[in-house]
């Protein structure tokens, strides 16, 4: 404790110099907390856009389905893969897909059509809660469907509106039916956006004669099961069907998610580097303002390690206290941003990226990691900073220190 009480008395022997040290790497402690718990955020965020609101953690299609998205490419035997996942505790719900065309008065445009059990991806996504206007389907097929936001823009449909729906159905024949919109979504996703019409798979049956073909089965556990432990539980009852995670749907978005740690080290390499070079130029004016002082405690036996050790501790007590006051204002600064955000929507009305649309509202997420990374770094990159300076004091010849002006 005696050394840590010295080596804050010598740094405030110069206050202006020792101030401005200490204030910028209290800044840079804070910028580093700030910006971390803003990306943590971001990724989070999209996460859980990916996994909760539609595609789930795991996928489960026919082979090759993927490719070409055909009617006919359905599972052979879906009802054991859901026994599968609810006898191992996994939310999971079954889709059907077709495609077709859809008008309203004058207007029309191309869709996906989506056949699903309206109860099942209330309880397993988030999706049917993610509406612009009106309800989502009722839990019995009511000829009831719901709009992907531009695909209702496009179409002038509003909660309501009676649309007119034919498809090429799976036996050949010409498919077609009176939809009333009962909902419309909010932003998903720009393929979601654009072509997404939801209907309860009991009238997907009739409108595609489909003969209740599943072509897609998502789960999704909320973070209580790893990904690829999912996968390879799945596996066992999927009888030769595709199974894949969410990173294996969605590559780019993986590659993203991968190189978030590579980003946020170059970015703290800058800073670190910096508050470094900071501290090494306040040691180095403290020694050759001190070089007579050096000289004098040489003369008196003291040995180059306790000169180096005394200078290592002034810059660790420097840092530790510049860090320690950067986490209380990054901190702040993350709490704040978590709370309320930043609105992005002023430069875009919400952008997407892979096909998943990122909320306007970006919050930042606080972690435990992102506030001891950047304390522990800075104090052991300053400290070390602090050994070129220390090791010249220690190698000062006695006598020429004395004497030096």
């Amino acid at each position: 404790m005696t050394i840590l009480k010295y080596a804050w008395r010598n740094l405030w022997r110069n206050k202006q110099r020792t101030a401005i040290t200490l204030a910028a790497i209290t800044l840079n402690t804070a910028i580093l907390i700030i910006s971390y718990s803003l990306m943590e955020g971001m990724l989070r965020h999209t996460i859980h856009n990916v996994t909760n609101m539609i595609v789930g953690e795991v996928q489960v299609h026919a082979e090759s389905y993927k490719k070409d998205r055909s009617i006919y490419k359905s599972l052979p035997n879906p009802e054991a893969i859901l026994d599968a996942a609810l006898k191992h505790g996994v939310p999971a719900a079954k889709r059907s897909y077709g495609y077709g065309l859809i008008s309203s008065g004058s207007k029309s445009a191309g869709a996906s059509f989506w056949g699903i059990d309206p109860r099942k991806e209330l309880q397993v996504f988030d999706l049917g809660n993610n509406l612009q206007e009106g309800r989502f389907l009722a839990a019995t097929p009511s000829r009831e469907i719901v709009l992907g936001r531009k695909l209702a823009r496009s179409l002038h449909a509003s909660v309501g509106s009676e649309l007119v729906v034919v498809v090429q159905a799976a036996d050949g024949s010409l498919g077609n039916e009176l939809f009333t919109v009962s909902g419309i979504l909010k932003t998903v996703g720009d393929t979601v956006d654009r072509g997404a019409a939801i209907i309860h798979h009991l009238d997907f049956k009739e409108l595609f004669v489909s003969n209740n073909r599943v072509h897609e089965i998502a789960m999704n556990t909320k973070g209580a099961m790893e990904i690829n432990e999912l996968a390879a539980l799945i596996i066992l009852s999927a009888d030769g069907a595709e199974v894949r995670t969410w990173r294996e749907l969605l590559p780019m978005l993986s590659d993203m998610v991968n190189i978030f740690d590579v980003v946020i080290w170059v970015f703290y390499a800058i800073f670190f580097l910096a508050a470094g070079l900071g501290v090494m130029n306040t040691m180095l004016m403290a020694t050759y303002e001190r070089m007579a002082e050096f000289g004098i405690m040489k003369a008196l036996g003291t040995s180059p390690m306790r000169i180096i050790g005394n200078m290592a501790a002034e810059a660790f007590v420097l840092t530790a206290s510049a860090a320690l006051l950067g986490s209380i204002l990054g901190l702040t600064g993350s709490y704040i941003l978590q709370e309320v955000g930043i609105d992005t929507s002023v430069f875009s009305d919400g952008f997407s990226f892979s096909g998943i649309a990122f909320d306007p509202i970006w919050k930042a997420s606080i972690s435990i990691k992102g506030v001891i990374i950047p304390v522990a770094v800075m104090c052991i990159v300053c400290t070390a900073a602090s050994l070129y300076p220390a090791v010249i004091a220690a190698r000062l010849d006695p006598v020429k220190a004395i004497h030096h002006v």
